[in-house]
């Protein structure tokens, strides 16, 4: 039975992706060492970390449940969704109900973490909950709704950051508002990346990202760099409002942005197209089978737009450690 358990477990928690999981860690990660220098308790923060992530991965569970009945509903996958999309429910290793029940189980025991939170510090748990739960549970309406976007950096940036600072400090900060601003906007540009890569395939299907309302692949690109820039003012504006200017450590990730914009430029032209790859890409897992494969192109830049989140949320928490 305990074998049982545990390989259930594993089940779900690889259907859930659990590929996007160490972002979540280092985005918590930088307001974590933030509001330590605060005064925060630290046991705290790290139990709000275990509830996120809960919520994480029932978002991601989430949206295959939606997408599924979706699918289901039209009468066929596309060759894409064929592949890879919900392959779990379609192999019948599990069916829709096994998957609801699992993302119940995943949010009660996140509600669960934050009832105790909310004992522990007060009202304002209650009010980060509220307003993340609907994006947890219709993401992928959302998403489907060109309001994926939006929904990202709200999710990642001021209800993690506020909701995190809150449960460590047990008070608000327009200052962690302005962190989490830049914190979410990175985070969303490694869904950015994927949507403008797929914004053919989007376009053909008919469904709406902030990348296909802008109308034409370059604009849509264009779009890329905007979110950087206004990343970029939002840590910059932090690291002079809190006289801490290790915060402009960040911007050593912006020769890294230009080297994307010109990688995904040059998919816009070819979509079979891979970059010479050089040391500061790294690390991008098992390339060495991934870039022999039809979708390596894909790969190298989804990962290569990854990393440089994952080293600006590095650079914050130097900042923080260090400011």
């Amino acid at each position: 039975m305990i074998k049982n358990f545990f390989k259930n477990i594993k089940f779900w928690y690889n259907n859930a992706r659990p590929y996007s999981v160490p972002i979540t860690l280092l985005c918590w990660l930088l307001i974590f060492t933030y509001s330590l220098k605060q005064g925060g308790d630290a046991i705290l923060g790290i139990a709000a970390y275990f509830g996120i992530a809960l919520v994480h991965l029932a978002t991601n569970l989430s949206d295959d449940y939606f997408d599924y009945k979706r699918l289901i509903k039209n009468g066929e996958f596309t060759n894409n969704e064929k592949s890879i999309k919900c392959k779990y429910l379609r192999s019948g290793e599990a069916t829709i109900d096994d998957l609801k029940n699992v993302i119940i189980i995943l949010l009660s025991t996140s509600a669960l973490i934050g009832f105790i939170l909310f004992i522990l510090t007060g009202w304002g748990v209650i009010l980060f909950a509220l307003l993340a739960l609907p994006i947890a549970i219709f993401y992928s309406k959302l998403s489907s709704r060109g309001l994926g976007d939006l929904a990202v950096i709200l999710a990642y940036g001021p209800l993690m950051y506020g909701g995190v600072y809150y449960v460590m400090t047990k008070s608000f900060s327009i200052d962690v508002f302005i962190l989490s601003t830049a914190a979410g906007i990175f985070v969303n540009t490694i869904l950015y990346a994927h949507m403008l890569m797929d914004y053919d395939s989007d376009i053909e299907s008919g469904k709406t990202t902030l990348c296909t309302r802008l109308k034409t692949k370059n604009n849509a690109l264009n779009g890329l760099m905007v979110l950087y820039f206004m990343g970029y003012i939002s840590v910059g504006i932090f690291g002079v409002l809190t006289r801490n200017y290790y915060y402009l450590l960040t911007l050593l990730t912006l020769p890294m942005v230009i080297d994307l914009h010109n990688a995904l430029a040059m998919y816009n032209k070819n979509p079979k197209s891979i970059p010479n790859v050089h040391f500061w890409h790294y690390p991008l897992e098992n390339w060495e089978e991934k870039k022999t494969h039809e979708n390596a192109p894909f790969f190298f830049r989804f990962m290569y737009a990854r990393n440089i989140s994952t080293y600006f949320m590095l650079l914050g928490c130097v900042a923080s450690i260090i400011g």
